[in-house]
């Protein structure tokens, strides 16, 4: 305070100078003498001497500390007066006799524009400067005074109609009654109060953080305002509301000013420090299905001002009291009791119509109700490190680094690989997936919703609504599907739940290349106290990588658990001659084998059996996430046992999203539209390939791209581009890439350049400057970025060769992105039943079965010449295993099972 109140020293000097002098202090001892009873220290005991020789130390050390205070207080108002020595010519401008708002250090130049309002902090610094005569006075008049009337009362238009713009400045500064600064104040808290009533929101907008964070998760800032009172276009699009905002409104009217803050506080807006900084009620950046979302930070400079408003009130204006006292200031103290002008006129500006509604822009999302399109629709998922792609029938793959977690093929025809789940009602027997794979059965209802760090699964089966939600936790390597089960019907159901996923831990193209060899070096243990399964790949070499994957289910809310059970065996889980549509493991009315170990085929299964009362809802969260080591691995499980931590993981899960999007410079439309375009790049999609007259004329194989630095490992995706005006075009995909990537999806993009026009090295460089800042890291020429290639310098059949080999293939003269999208895409073409032109009746047939076979076993045996094998085999009773016989000649050979696959 001293520092930056030197009076406050002259208030001390002047209480020191009243003190009474030595002669006066003599007088009163002489009249004070008679009524004092003076001993003789001989007369004193030793316990007295004793006080009496402690109160002469101590007063000597009081005074001589005193002294200190004095000379220290006398430093620092020499120092204060020193700071507060400001040259104000480089940034003042005498032909507008206004401050700059900045100075250019390295040009040495102020900036262009100026702090032109008399309702904004600017008009501290200019009384401050006018105070000290290094202003002149017609500065101050120089600051804007445009009025509007929103309502009763005429008011200082600021720039953005905030509250710190208008009130800051009182913190400090007197205010004086029926002047144009006090009226303007009274009103701009009217206005605030009425805003908020208007929105059905708690009051109180200025300048502050919102929900919107950066790569290192820091909240962002900037000023938000009331539409109608600042110059600012588009305050009507944010809705923000700053609590320290209503604080300040104490020194305007208290009595609102405290209903709203207890309004904050029940609405538990308040952490451990106070109020939070701000509770942002935006639509466009609020996860879906909230209405508002909380600031969770506590910013110094803000708290600051609220302790200066609440000694405003408290304290009888303290700060004030002092800048009314210093001699400088009352010189000038004139100019702030500036009179309200009798205006004719008000400034309206065009904001009271267009900024006074709330945007109510959806979040961009995609609903699907259909799980067989005819392209797989995807959703890609990552923190940077971890990669999950979902399908709109459920199913995709899970990716750690370059190590396939989880077992995936692309086949649009089949799609049913990945991480499920089975739901099983166990009074009716009934079975149902949470999605639509892998049980392929039909459900009442069926939706699917694609937004920004989510993938969501609606259906409704059998009086029962499942509702499951698929995230990647921004902090740690795991992927997180949370599952709510709500009973619909009116009596308690006992249901059984099992999750399954296949265990590869290894490189993609190693498993797809030799799958049963790869399973050979899976190694599973089970943690049944924790609930949770644990997977590891035997290294092949004493230098090999060793990752560990941990599978963990939790049932929430369930009236009673029965048991938890394990699987880790594929065949065991399936059963012989079955599928994943209809599992062995779903037809046993028992719990799963708990087998460990190194099996021939793993997989992670658990199985939870519980009750659920009627009308009541159960929530299961299955986590599946990888590590480096043992260690790390049972550090999660322990993590994610607690259900807070799984909780943040998925409120973290959009504002990592947000961040990537926000990298990369895109919108959550933008977003949308480049995960619809990566479904065609995971799975082949003949809407946007080459021509089939086109791939039928290549000849080339993979070895003829490798000249132009690309490898031919990864997808292709081709942009043709021959006019610089389309250059959006190749904008939109430079960034597309650069999703694709932050999401683990690595394709070559190739750009050619066409124009054979004498324009040709613009369109060039235009492109260059696309890639060369580099969003993510410089991708130029390199695997998995971005190849940018002259097109009068590819030969016809290098031409061919990588229409005939890129995934998708796009033109600047077939339109914007989004219309090429939408034009390429083919429509399912609806078969017409078979209708048979003749009815032939079913007959009977019999078939003998062989008697005395020798050597029967139960399933089959020798006929009686021994040169024949006969097998007794049905769907009831299939043999342990496939049982095969070959059939070959010298240059032909098959072999062909019991059942009849060959």
């Amino acid at each position: 305070v001293l520092t930056h109140f030197p009076e406050r020293f002259s208030y001390l000097e002047e209480r020191v100078s009243k003190m009474p002098s030595l002669q006066e202090l003599s007088e009163l001892e002489s009249a004070l003498l008679p009524q004092v009873h003076v001993y003789d220290e001989e007369e004193l005991n030793p316990e007295e001497k004793t006080w009496l020789e402690t109160f002469r130390k101590l007063l000597i050390e009081t005074s001589r500390r005193a002294k200190e205070r004095i000379l220290s207080i006398q430093a620092l108002a020499r120092l204060s007066e020193e700071f507060a020595d400001i040259q104000f010519d480089f940034l003042y401008d005498k032909s507008q006799r206004l401050m700059s708002i900045g100075y250019n250090v390295t040009d040495h130049r102020r900036d262009n524009g100026f702090y032109d309002l008399l309702a904004s902090e600017s008009r501290l610094t200019i009384f401050l400067g006018i105070a000290q005569g290094k202003l002149p006075q017609d500065s101050w008049f120089a600051l804007g005074r445009q009025l509007t009337s929103p309502g009763t009362s005429p008011i200082l238009v600021s720039w953005s109609g905030s509250m710190f713009e208008y009130l800051m400045p009182l913190l400090v500064m007197p205010s004086f009654d029926n002047t144009l600064l006090d009226q303007t104040n009274k009103s701009v808290v009217q206005k605030q109060i009425e805003y908020g009533k208007k929105r059905n929101v708690p009051w109180g907008v200025s300048e502050s953080g919102y929900n919107l964070v950066d790569v290192n998760l820091n909240y962002q800032y900037r000023a938000f305002g009331v539409p109608g009172i600042g110059l600012k276009r588009g305050l009507g699009e944010d809705l923000v509301i700053a609590p320290y905002a209503t604080v300040m409104a104490l020194m305007v009217q208290p009595e609102q000013a405290v209903a709203n803050l207890f309004d904050l506080e029940k609405d538990g807006f308040n952490g451990k420090y106070g109020l939070y900084e701000a509770i942002d009620y935006t639509t466009a950046r609020l996860p879906r299905g909230q209405s508002f979302a909380i600031v969770r930070s506590f910013m110094a400079h803000h708290q600051g001002m609220g302790f200066l408003s609440l000694s405003y009130l408290l304290n009888d204006k303290p700060m004030q009291q002092r800048f009314e006292n210093e001699a400088q200031f009352k010189a000038v103290m004139l100019l702030l009791q500036e009179k309200v002008p009798h205006a004719t006129e008000f400034y309206s500006p065009t904001v009271h119509v267009s900024d006074t509604s709330i945007s109510e822009q959806e979040v961009q999302m995609r609903v699907i109700r259909n799980p067989n399109t005819t392209l797989p629709e995807i959703q890609l998922l990552s923190n940077g490190r971890y990669y999950t792609m979902i399908t709109n029938s459920g199913s995709g793959y899970s990716r750690w680094k370059d190590i396939a977690v989880t077992r995936w093929r692309e086949d649009a025809t089949i799609d049913n690989t990945g991480v499920f789940c089975y739901i099983r009602d166990m009074d009716n027997e009934s079975s149902w997936s949470a999605a639509f794979q892998p049980s392929l059965k039909t459900p009442e209802t069926y939706e699917v919703v694609f937004s920004q760090g989510r993938a969501e699964f609606k259906r409704q089966e059998q009086n029962f609504e499942t509702h499951t939600e698929i995230v990647v936790s921004s902090e740690d390597d795991v992927e997180m599907r949370r599952i709510h089960i709500n009973n619909r019907s009116r009596r308690k159901r006992w249901l059984e739940v099992t999750s399954y996923a296949e265990v590869v831990l290894t490189s993609p193209g190693a498993d797809a290349a030799h799958p049963a060899f790869s399973n050979l070096f899976v190694q599973t243990e089970l943690l049944p106290q924790r609930d949770a399964i644990l997977c590891t790949r035997r290294p092949r070499g004493s230098g090999d990588p060793q990752p560990w994957l941990f599978h963990l289910m939790k049932v929430h809310n369930a009236e009673s658990i029965k048991d938890v059970s394990f699987e880790t065996d594929r065949s065991v889980f399936i059963g012989r001659t079955r599928s994943l549509h209809e599992p062995e493991a779903l037809s046993k009315n028992q719990p799963l084998s708990n087998s460990q170990g190194a099996v021939l085929d793993p997989i992670v299964s658990i199985r939870y059996r519980f009750l659920i009362d009627a009308h009541d809802s159960v929530t299961i969260d299955m986590v599946m996430g990888m590590a480096e080591n043992k260690e790390g691995c049972t550090a999660l499980v322990e993590k994610y046992q607690d259900r807070p931590l799984t909780d943040r993981a998925f409120e973290l899960a959009w504002t990592h999203s947000q961040v990537v999007l926000r990298q990369i410079n895109a919108s959550e439309a933008d977003a949308q539209l480049y995960s619809r375009l990566a479904s065609s790049v995971i799975f082949s999609n003949p809407a946007l390939r080459a021509d089939p007259s086109i791939i039928l004329r290549n000849h080339r194989s993979q070895s003829g791209l490798w000249s132009y630095s690309i490898s031919g490992d990864l997808p292709i995706v081709l942009l043709q581009i021959q006019d610089v005006a389309n250059i959006e075009l190749a904008r939109q995909m430079v960034q597309a890439h650069a999703y694709w990537r932050l999401k683990g999806l690595m394709v070559d993009l190739v750009i050619w350049n066409e124009d054979f026009g004498g324009y040709r090295q613009s369109l060039q460089n235009e492109l260059i400057s696309l890639i060369s800042p580099g969003i993510i890291t410089d991708v130029k020429d390199k695997p998995g970025g971005v190849f940018i290639r002259s097109g009068e310098q590819l030969s016809q059949e290098d031409r061919i060769l990588f229409q005939t080999v890129s995934r998708i293939i796009l033109s600047d003269s077939l339109g914007t992105l989004e219309e090429q999208i939408k034009r390429r895409t083919t429509v399912k073409p609806v078969i017409p039943y078979f209708t048979p032109t003749k009815f032939y009746a079913s007959q009977d047939s019999k078939l003998d079965i062989p008697k005395a076979l020798v050597f029967f076993n139960g399933l089959g045996g020798f006929s009686s010449e021994g040169n024949e094998y006969h097998i007794i085999t049905g769907g009831e009773n299939p043999t342990p295993a496939p049982w095969c016989n070959v059939l070959a000649n010298p240059v032909f050979g098959s072999v062909i099972t019991e059942s009849g696959q060959s």
